[in-house]
């Protein structure tokens, strides 16, 4: 069978041997963030929608699980933000009522945990890996350009709402930019936010491929422990 929404497995820093689940197939974001490894957004939008069909996402993963491969998640990530695509919830579901020996992640940039149907949506996941890079309004805007009916307050309290109800393990990754987010007075507002989240574990990195502007810089190794140490996290 040949598979368009299903990738990998590919060796993932932050989960192992994971395959992909790509349900949007093409550049669909609520944000065009500088640092995205798949471009600038043409179209940004908050428009939920099947942008693929359910079945034939489910029909791919039918026919690749029940070979039984050794994974450690099946991930939702690819082109996008899959919060997007209306029928995650279903997507996910289906993989946990039908094959329960795998974990389900979901990557996902977080501005619409705001709206109950993603929570809903969400719930089943084994893991949530949320990007969180900056808390001032205006860094928030400078590296993450979101849609214009987003701010970084709702963005927030979204995150810490979600963390309330949420069961699974809560990941928050922190993309480190220099010359935007790696200042003292930014990085100790990261912090405070994180004391309200409270995730399970927090990840910081840098540009692993060629970002969407190429002016942004890969953050050195210093940087990146001394942003870790701060938040109490990991470099990945």
């Amino acid at each position: 069978m040949r598979y368009r929404y299903i990738f990998g497995p590919v060796h993932s820093r932050r989960l192992g041997i994971s395959l992909g689940v790509d349900p949007l197939l093409y550049k669909t974001c609520t944000m065009s963030c500088v640092y995205c490894e798949n471009g600038p957004t043409a179209g940004i939008t908050l428009e939920q929608k099947e942008y693929n069909p359910v079945e034939e996402i489910k029909e791919e993963l039918e026919s690749y699980l029940k070979n039984k491969p050794a994974l450690d998640y099946i991930t939702f990530s690819g082109m996008g933000e899959p919060t997007l695509h209306s029928s995650l919830g279903k997507l996910t579901g289906f993989i946990k009522d039908n094959f329960p020996g795998y974990r389900v992640a979901v990557l996902t940039n977080g501005t619409l945990l705001y709206r109950r149907e993603v929570k809903e949506w969400l719930a089943r996941a084994d893991l949530v890996d949320i990007s969180l890079d900056a808390v001032s309004p205006e860094t928030w805007q400078a590296i993450n350009r979101p849609h214009a009916l987003l701010n970084v307050e709702g963005f927030l309290r979204g995150l810490v709402a979600f963390r309330r109800e949420y069961c699974g393990e809560l990941v928050i990754c922190v993309l480190v930019v220099p010359g935007l987010n790696d200042g003292r007075a930014e990085v100790e507002k990261i912090k405070q936010a994180l004391i309200q989240i409270k995730p399970d574990r927090v990840n910081v990195g840098t540009v692993d491929r060629a970002p969407a502007e190429p002016w942004v810089e890969e953050a050195g190794r210093e940087l990146l422990e001394y942003i870790a140490a701060k938040l109490g996290g990991e470099v990945i």
